[in-house]
């Protein structure tokens, strides 16, 4: 099965050996996204729902630089270096997906790259 690599300069470029994205046959498995600016490359600026929106926002461009939008991620994984902020993340979430949810898993970890609170990556099924 042949593999695409997806980029877009809508959402930050890798800081690493990495691809934005890359999709084999109609899966498309995106890289871990923190809330850097796509423009600055620098953290945003402000509280913990900044940060989880601005990630949400790198995903969604890296999505639809594949032709998808959210209706098609069928896993998210959520890291946090604070777990006490997970229910800000169900809050945001809930603007950006519809139900059915997708599966989801949320990590507690000691750090991030930069300095990040927050980073996640996904899996979606294209048509």
């Amino acid at each position: 099965m042949s593999r695409e690599i997806i980029s877009t300069d809508k959402a930050p470029a890798a800081i690493g050996t990495y691809s934005q994205a890359v999709k084999v046959g109609n899966t498309l498995y995106l890289s871990g996204q923190i809330p850097l600016d796509p423009g600055t490359m620098e953290l945003v600026e402000g509280d913990i729902s900044v940060q989880i929106s601005r990630v949400f926002d790198n995903l969604s461009a890296v999505l639809n630089s594949a032709g998808a939008d959210f209706s098609k991620v069928a896993k998210l994984n959520i890291f946090l270096t604070d777990l006490t902020h997970f229910p800000t993340v169900n809050e945001i979430m809930a603007k950006y997906f519809d139900q059915p949810y997708p599966a989801r898993a949320a990590v507690g970890v000691a750090q991030l790259p930069k300095g990040a609170q927050v980073e996640m990556d996904a899996i979606a099924v294209l048509d």
